[in-house]
């Protein structure tokens, strides 16, 4: 049985936070929004959990384990063979390492995040401008500099009252002056006014300082496992 709380249906209750939301309905709300950003396919219910094609030749097809245990990674990972494809689940890596199958691999580390959506000021730095459009349910950001060269972006995808964050990036030459903040707020503040009020993301070990000095909370750890492409 579903629990009650955060959802991938759109129109079903959301708390404010995601302290009361079972993390398997976490992981599913995550991954809808995913999917939502990324333009991948319809997410399809398999024994172990999601599976969807996203359609790079990096990465076919991604499956997503929300209620992740041994059982379920190691049906996974037997009834898998397409060379990169992706499996993520929330649990420790060192809980998992045991578990891996010969020919698949420990992608980089990551942590699924959530946050209240609360409005918030998002004044941009003195010599940058703020971009913001919508298109297709999901809103994007681009911050640019006075000679107009890119410098920060981020797209947030709401699915019902979550929202997921998604593909933030900073260039360069252009970190340590707050335009990763301005980007978060601004999405932030786009998802608010189309009703979500649960963020979620999943961040890189580079990217969990930043979420985190924003109020972003760690729900969990999330691990990816990569299929092996084979030697040539």
């Amino acid at each position: 049985m579903r629990a009650q709380g955060l959802s991938s249906v759109p129109g079903e209750p959301v708390p404010d936070g995601a302290s009361a939301v079972a993390l398997p309905d976490l992981v599913r709300a995550w991954a809808a929004g995913w999917v939502v950003s990324r333009g991948a396919s319809e997410p399809v219910e398999v024994p172990w959990g999601l599976t969807f094609d996203v359609g790079l030749e990096g990465h076919p097809t991604r499956h997503v384990l929300p209620d992740a245990d041994e059982a379920a990674f190691r049906r996974a990972l037997g009834a898998i063979t397409g060379p990169a494809t992706q499996v993520k689940l929330c649990l420790e890596p060192e809980a998992v390492a045991p578990w891996l199958a010969p020919g698949w691999s420990f992608g980089d580390p990551g942590h699924l995040m959530t946050a209240a959506l609360r409005p918030a000021p998002t004044p941009a730095p003195a010599g940058y401008r703020l971009r913001v459009w919508s298109r297709g349910g999901i809103t994007r950001v681009m911050v640019v500099a006075a000679d107009g060269a890119f410098a920060a972006r981020g797209q947030i995808a709401p699915v019902g009252t979550g929202a997921v964050v998604d593909q933030v990036e900073t260039a360069q030459a252009h970190r340590r002056k707050g335009l990763g903040g301005l980007v978060m707020r601004t999405l932030q503040n786009a998802a608010a006014a189309q009703g979500a009020t649960t963020g979620l993301l999943g961040a890189t070990d580079e990217g969990r300082a930043l979420y985190a000095s924003l109020g972003w909370q760690v729900v969990a750890p999330l691990v990816t496992v990569i299929k092996d492409r084979p030697a040539v």
